[in-house]
């Protein structure tokens, strides 16, 4: 123990004996405790022990405390705007001389409520008076050499009063997820009634009856609502509200409609709102123009309000921000070797051109431009991924990323030497791209998707590496699997020979949503889908943009029971970098659904509870967020759709983009399944699901996981899917019609014996099975490891295994003992030569069967 912890423990001791519960004085009593259990954010944290929650968890045996620099500050959300009336703070021995309570509406703008001077610690109970969401204890001058140290943080009054109740001018339908029973053609679909824009129109088939509904997104109070019909109107009508979307309260019956525009007062509650059509007065279906819903104002709009800031962890900058090098040398410096480390980053970057910047990117660290395009955001410069931390060694160079923006590097060539969960999208590389370290040490990616390298490209050490929807300059080589789909530019399938397996267009692809700025307002971008998909989307970019308010926006302290009832009221969810232990499932329940993280946002179950479980709906898109399974064993960390979901998702799939799970390395871990997808039509385009191999809580049993992806749904489509180490199958496939586009895989090392992997007669579970049911399946680029070094006797049966059957072929497949380390009789089933010795030299087949 150092002499900061010892003398604090000291001084708390002191502190818990001596220090009452602090409660507000008797004349206030009235008035709430606004603080307690909401969200609290600082500018920075001593350790990892005291972060800003405990300063509002109600407990003084808890504490928040800071950097020891003057300039820090503590920061409570109250959920919605209020009348403060109090503030009480609890100082623990490190307390502020001087300092400002502040208040502000947005946590931009503050206003001062009250400036103390010559503060001596202890209690302070401060009144003030003033209005805001947000408050904070902002530091001048520290009494003590150490950081600033609070008990806690209390603010007291009432929330902000509710006005009556008017019928608000604005449309709360536009832009919002809309349904039709039918429309006339793919020109007329159900979205274009609710778009804002009078030129374009829905238009249903010619038959009654016909319906058009729309999702508020969360239960409103309606009063009006706005009709604007084309030529095909309808006659007799109905306006319908509901919680749920399946049953429906009428609000207004119309007869003898004539069409035109039209206003009708209503009243009633509800999500969804709908135009029942009953009998057209033409001969053609029903058309509108537009329909506006419009709600009551006054109220909150429930519990938990979208938009707001990006939280502590977030470092937006633009090309005037004062020295932004040292900015990314600060968190490199604490990051570049901080493999399973709390810290969790992000850098926005507004567009503009950024020169002579060199941003090194450690674990968890993530870059992102802020433009709508890549080429908004320019740096003359690089951005670095190099394994100097490793001895050059770049095989652990994980969770980090790069995205939408434009590179023009210093040297002519940028260098991105990572290994997995390190996704490099929407990227122009005006210039080459080096995926190897500096001194060309071993390397173990990757993944490029929508993204432009004017140059070549060099893997030179990299071992495998998938590459999508992209074009580049040139490519120079590979060990042993580089896959390719809808690449520009992309060298010619040599498997037999070589390491190359390349397809013309991606089947079915849709990039991964991001955030942006539109002027100074954040939005985030939801891509469409593409199929047979070549090159990258942009600046097309066929999309629709949400604006912030549409998000929770999840920061350090959010409860899951919050981030639930913000799901509940249909916002979408932002994670911002940070952790989050999660006491309850996190369930997504609506249809369209974006949950993005920043910064490798990392959700952890405790009490055996599973992370987050999607319903068999259209349409959520699963983005950019690592998934680390708790000490109490989970079930399953992540399900997509429940036991036996049917539904059809063709038209609109789910997409799991940039999601990774991680069972040990950070800790003991344990699920029995890591992700299973039920629902038909799921994209999952990048993913590495890893049992960890090294770190701490690491062993056969302590972070024992048996399977990693598990797929029951049909038409399931993964691109670029890396799975390793699991006990039993890294990948079990029940599900018609399945496909993958490139799989990499280590079997677990840690195998005690062959006699523990032994089932069915079989030495060794298939790195890849797909089950003896199962009649179509298809996949390009299969690759598995084995490095026993538990066991090196070991001898795998084989790597895959699939049943004979006409519908199913694996094109590109190999096995590798990495330096002897056990071995392989086969590559598929039966089929293919024996690994053997310690040269690491693949065994193919090309084509199977």
């Amino acid at each position: 123990m150092g002499l900061r912890s010892l003398g604090v423990a000291l001084a708390s001791t002191a502190a818990l004996i001596t220090l009452p519960v602090v409660a507000p004085p008797p004349a206030l009593a009235a008035d709430a405790n606004l603080s307690q259990g909401r969200s609290a954010t600082s500018s920075s944290t001593e350790n990892a022990a005291t972060p800003a929650t405990a300063a509002v968890d109600g407990d003084t045996a808890t504490r928040w405390s800071s950097a020891a620099t003057d300039d820090q500050w503590l920061q409570v959300d109250l959920g919605a705007t209020a009348s403060i009336s109090q503030v009480v703070l609890n100082w623990e021995a490190a307390y502020a001389a001087d300092y400002k309570i502040q208040v502000s509406s947005d946590a931009h703008a503050w206003s001062d409520l009250r400036t103390v001077n010559g503060g001596d610690g202890g209690t302070d109970t401060l009144a003030v008076s003033g209005q805001g969401r947000y408050v904070r204890m902002q530091g001048i001058h520290r009494a003590t050499p150490w950081g600033y140290s609070l008990w806690e943080f209390q603010v007291f009054g009432t929330p902000g009063t509710t006005q009556p109740a008017t019928c608000s001018t604005a449309n709360s339908a536009q832009g919002k997820a809309a349904s039709a029973s039918s429309t006339e053609n793919a020109g007329t679909p159900a979205s274009a009634a609710f778009d804002g824009n009078d030129a374009t129109r829905w238009s249903s088939q010619a038959a009654d009856p016909q319906w058009l509904r729309v999702d508020l997104g969360s239960s409103q109070d309606i009063c009006k609502i706005d009709l604007n019909w084309e030529a095909a109107y309808g006659r007799d009508f109905q306006l319908q509200a509901s919680a749920d979307g399946q049953t429906w309260t009428t609000l207004k019956t119309v007869t003898g409609a004539t069409g035109g525009r039209a206003s009708y007062d209503v009243s009633g509650t509800g999500r969804y709102v709908r135009v029942l059509g009953t009998a057209r007065a033409t001969a053609w279906g029903y058309s509108l123009w537009e329909v506006a819903v419009h709600t009551t104002s006054g109220g909150t709009g429930g519990p938990v309000q979208g938009g707001g800031d990006l939280g502590p962890n977030v470092i937006v900058v633009d090309p005037s921000t004062p020295n932004l090098q040292q900015k990314f040398d600060q968190v490199f410096a604490q990051q570049e070797s901080a493999q399973f480390g709390s810290g969790r980053y992000q850098f926005l970057l507004k567009p503009g051109t950024y020169n002579g910047i060199n941003a090194q990117l450690g674990f968890y660290t993530s870059i992102s431009g802020l433009g709508l395009n890549p080429d908004d955001t320019q740096i003359n410069g690089d951005i670095t991924v190099d394994a100097g931390w490793f001895n050059g060694n770049a095989t652990q160079n994980f969770w980090r990323s790069a995205e939408n923006l434009a590179i023009t590097p210093s040297n002519g060539t940028d260098r991105w030497a990572v290994a997995q969960a390190a996704p490099f999208r929407r990227i122009h590389v005006k210039g080459g791209l080096n995926l190897a370290p500096n001194g060309y040490g071993w390397a173990s990616g990757g993944y490029i998707a929508d993204s432009k390298i004017d140059g070549t490209v060099g893997p030179y050490s990299q071992q495998q590496w998938y590459t999508r929807d992209s074009s580049v300059g040139g490519w120079t080589n590979g060990v042993w699997n580089m896959t390719f789909t809808g690449v520009q530019g992309a060298p010619a399938t040599n498997f037999d020979t070589g390491p190359y397996t390349t397809l013309d267009t991606t089947p079915i692809s849709r990039e991964k949503p991001f955030l942006y700025l539109d002027g100074n307002a954040y939005k985030v971008f939801v891509p469409a889908k593409r199929t047979n998909a070549r090159g990258v989307s942009w600046p097309a970019n066929a999309g629709t943009s949400l604006p912030l308010d549409q998000f929770y926006v999840v920061k350090p302290g959010a409860t899951a029971a919050t981030i639930n009832t913000a799901l509940a009221q249909g916002l979408n969810l932002l994670f911002t970098p940070g952790v989050y232990h999660l006491d309850q499932t996190i369930d997504v329940t609506r249809p369209d659904t974006v949950v993005l993280g920043l910064g490798l946002a990392t959700l952890v179950p405790d009490g055996g509870v599973d992370a987050m479980h999607v319903a068999d709906v259209d349409g959520v898109r699963l983005a950019g967020f690592l998934i680390d399974a708790g000490a109490t064993r989970s079930d399953t960390l992540l399900r997509i759709g429940p036991a036996g979901a049917a539904a059809d998702h063709s038209a609109n799939p789910t997409t799991m983009q940039d999601v990774f799970i991680r069972i040990g390395g950070a800790g003991p871990g344990l699920a029995t399944n890591s992700v299973v997808v039920n629902s038909d039509d799921v994209v999952v385009d990048h993913t590495w699901i890893w049992r960890a191999d090294h770190g701490e809580g690491v062993g056969w049993e302590t972070n024992r996981a048996d399977y990693g992806l598990v797929v029951n749904g049909d038409d399931v489509l993964t691109t670029g899917l890396f799975v390793e180490h699991f006990n039993k199958y890294d990948v079990l496939w029940n599900g018609e019609r399945g496909r993958t586009i490139f799989f990499q895989n280590e079997k677990a090392y840690d195998a005690p014996n062959a006699a523990a992997i032994t089932h069915d007669g079989i030495v060794g579970y298939a790195a890849y099975k797909v089950a003896d049911t199962v009649a179509v399946h298809e996949a390009w680029g299969l690759g598995s490891y084995c490095n026993y070094t538990s066991d090196p006797s070991i001898v795998q049966r084989h790597g895959f295994q699939v049943p004979v059957k006409p519908g199913v072929k694996l094109h590109s497949i190999q096995v590798i003992s990495l330096g002897g380390k056990g071995q392989y009789a086969h590559v598929v089933n039966d089929t293919g030569a024996p690994t053997s010795g310690t040269d690491t030299i693949p065994s193919k087949i090309t084509q199977f069967p």
